[in-house]
């Protein structure tokens, strides 16, 4: 019986990254049928039962998911270009901070920023990840660190979507610094998040999660625990920044909490990846911010390999420690810094990212019922993608079964 749609898109090879038993969930000389902005089916090219208002002819090109960076701090004041050259030159993070830089220079900018500044500079870098395929980014405060500035930021990260044919999820971190305000009063920091930011966020549905800073530079397993509570006595679900300086054993506390994720844990010690498994969670790994910082120390890939743990690849896209506006430069990182195959890549930066946002069911996949952002590229193969820096662009993208405007 004839499937109606509303656009077909025929004679393409899917790199569907479903669990299908081939590589990066290879389905050859492939039609997909889209309607209502989710995909209605998928049948061989040559014997397509599909009627559609709109056809499109791939030419035998690679249809992917669209890719969804799901870490980064796109909304900030300000640049830190200036450190970047100042530590080239031989200063410390350090000194930098005691100066006035590094996280506390930009939480000053972004609370003088207006609303319409910080948007114009924020929707400047999400264009850069649209260009490459990008259809979801998540974006995380905690460059305000008090209430109005994290407010102000969420409500940007959601005015992206007014603005670009994009899928934004938002993320509160407050726990991210201490600001200068409570320096030496961290304990009566916290209360404040737990008490007053927390309950408002959620009330007034400004993020989907709550993330912590779990590190010595950052808040102690203690403090981490008091937020993890309080998001989780108002409904929100909880992310964690762990073990990339140190192993505080951050994502054990994580996985006590069900998170969605934990990320960067470049010092996670193999032997305790188990806990991730049991609470079906996501391991987020962060190349840029290795790369950029010029660590050693790398994620256990071959424990999270063992316990069958889903690694996502993200840009962690911020001021200080990772500024790249490319999640293809990311996913080739991964596969040089972390040893990564390109397929583990690719799934990082769609199925297990979605599922590291909670969106698994739905997006990250070319399958049926699944949401119709997809990409397709001209390839010869999906390892061109990571293969190559700045080599390739998407020919079309089609942001919930509507084919995107050039940006």
């Amino acid at each position: 019986m004839p499937v109606t749609c509303d656009v077909l898109i025929n004679n393409v090879q899917l790199a569907s990254m479903q669990d299908n038993g081939k590589p990066y969930g290879l389905i050859p000389n492939a039609s997909v049928a889209i309607a209502h902005g989710n995909i209605v089916g998928i049948f061989a090219a040559t014997d397509c039962p599909a009627i559609a208002k709109n056809t499109v002819d791939g030419n035998g090109a690679w249809l992917l998911p669209g890719f969804i960076d799901c870490h980064t701090h796109l909304v900030f004041g300000g640049s830190r270009a200036n450190e970047f050259e100042q530590r080239l030159l031989g200063q410390s993070y350090a000194e930098i901070a005691q100066q006035g830089g590094g996280i506390r220079a930009t939480v000053a900018a972004t609370r003088q920023a207006s609303a319409e500044t910080l948007l114009h500079s924020a929707l400047a870098r999400a264009k850069r990840l649209c260009v490459e395929g990008v259809t979801t980014i998540e974006v995380k405060s905690g460059y305000g660190l008090d209430l109005a500035t994290e407010i102000k930021m969420l409500k940007v990260a959601k005015q992206l979507e007014d603005h670009l044919e994009l899928n934004i999820i938002t993320t509160y971190l407050g726990a991210h610094a201490l600001p200068a305000e409570y320096a030496g009063r961290g304990d009566d920091y916290i209360d404040f998040i737990c008490e007053e930011v927390i309950p408002h966020i959620a009330k007034h549905k400004l993020a989907d999660a709550v993330d912590v800073f779990c590190e010595k530079i950052g808040f102690s397993l203690a403090q981490c625990r008091k937020v993890f509570s309080a998001a989780a006595a108002h409904g929100l679900r909880v992310k964690a920044h762990v073990e990339q300086l140190s192993d505080l054993q951050g994502a054990k506390l994580a996985a006590e909490f069900q998170a969605l994720s934990v990320d960067h844990i470049e010092y996670l010690a193999a032997h305790d990846v188990g806990c991730l498994k049991a609470a079906d969670c996501v391991a987020v790994l962060l190349p840029g911010a290795f790369y950029y910082l010029n660590e050693s120390q790398k994620p256990p890939i071959a424990a999270l390999r063992q316990h069958n743990i889903p690694m996502a690849v993200a840009t962690d896209l911020n001021p200080g420690s990772s500024p790249i506006s490319s999640i293809l430069t990311a996913m080739n990182m991964a596969c040089v810094l972390f040893q990564l195959s390109p397929e583990e890549a690719l799934r990082g930066a769609t199925c297990h990212a979605a599922k590291a946002l909670n969106l698994h069911k739905h997006t990250g996949k070319i399958a049926q019922g699944y949401a119709a952002d997809l990409c397709l590229w001209d390839i010869t193969h999906p390892v061109d993608l990571v293969y190559g820096i700045n080599q390739y662009r998407p020919r079309c993208v089609w942001q919930g079964g509507r084919m995107r405007q050039a940006v």
